[in-house]
This record gives C-alpha cells, structure tokens and sequence, in this order.
C-alpha cells in the first residue's frame, strides 16, 4: 500500500516539474518574441522587460504628437476645390464624381440630401473614406419627375453641400 502511495506522489511530483518546465520554456519564448518586437539586445529577463517599458512609453510619445498634428490639420478650414467635383449627364442618368485628399466623415449624407432634393435615385454608387474621401454615384430621376435635371444646378448643390458639412465640421 504505500509503494502504491509512494508511487502516486512521484508521478504527481513529475507531473509538477513537466508542467513548470513548460511554463517556463513558454516565458522563455514570451520574452524573446518581447525582445524582437522591441528591438532589444538584452539577455537578461529583467532588462528585456526594462527595454520593452521604454519602447511602450515612446509610442505612446508618438501617438500623443500624431494626435496633435491630427488636431491641428482637422481645425484647418478647407475649402474644397471646384475641379474635385464633377457631374455629367449620361445615357444611364447622371454621374456625380466628388474627391478630397483627405478623409471627410459624415460628407456622404450631405451629397446625398442633394439627391433625395433632385429625386435621384442611387443606382449605384462607389465610396472610398480611408485616408481621402472619394464619390462615384450614378443617379437616375425617379419616374414621377418629368423634368430633365441640370448637371449645372446638382454640381452647385453639391457644392454647396460641401461647404454645409464644412461649416457643421468647423462649428464642433
């Protein structure tokens, strides 16, 4: 009975020392990776752990001069130039074309309150906000407006459009 105890103990024991080994092995291979992200030459478990603080504390520097420089060019009034905005009337309907260099959230409601004004309907439509904004719709006149609709009159509706979202950005 107690070579079956002895037994069970050595077998628990063994378990016990596995089982820290392979958390150990697993640190191990934590802290290198640790290492190579940052870029440290550290040996010590320590001192990888020290380079990794610094390397955190200068991201977050630049994310603090990232946000600035966003705060900064977001408070800068920009009106949007007459040749980022196209309209042409084609077989299919009218083609609306709007373009900014930089991303511009929540102009696309504002371009298409100017279809619903029109009685537009998107037939289909491409939109790009990552990092620009940019507009390809393709607008048909619903069938309960008889009257043919001026390219002319929808740019400066846009336009105006425009200068509406700009002027809400500025106000916040």
């Amino acid at each position: 009975m107690l070579q079956t105890t002895e037994k069970t103990i050595i077998k628990e024991t063994a378990k016990k020392m596995v089982s820290r080994e392979n958390k150990k092995a697993a640190m191990h291979d934590k802290l290198q990776l640790l290492r190579s992200v940052t870029n440290s030459h550290a040996t010590k478990d320590s001192s990888i752990l020290i380079d990794a603080s610094k390397y955190i504390e200068e991201l977050k520097q630049k994310i603090d001069i990232l946000n600035e420089d966003i705060a900064r060019s977001s408070s800068y009034s920009w009106p949007m130039d007459l040749n980022q905005v196209t309209v042409e009337n084609l077989e299919k309907g009218i083609q609306v074309n709007v373009y900014s260099e930089r991303s511009c959230p929540g102009l696309l409601v504002f371009v298409l309150k100017v279809f619903e004004e029109f009685s537009l309907n998107v037939l289909e439509a491409r939109v790009s906000c990552k990092g620009s904004f940019q507009l390809e719709a393709l607008g048909v006149e619903s069938e309960e407006n008889g009257e043919t609709i001026d390219t002319h009159m929808v740019k400066q509706a846009v336009l105006q459009a425009i200068q509406d979202w700009n002027e809400s950005n500025d106000q916040e």
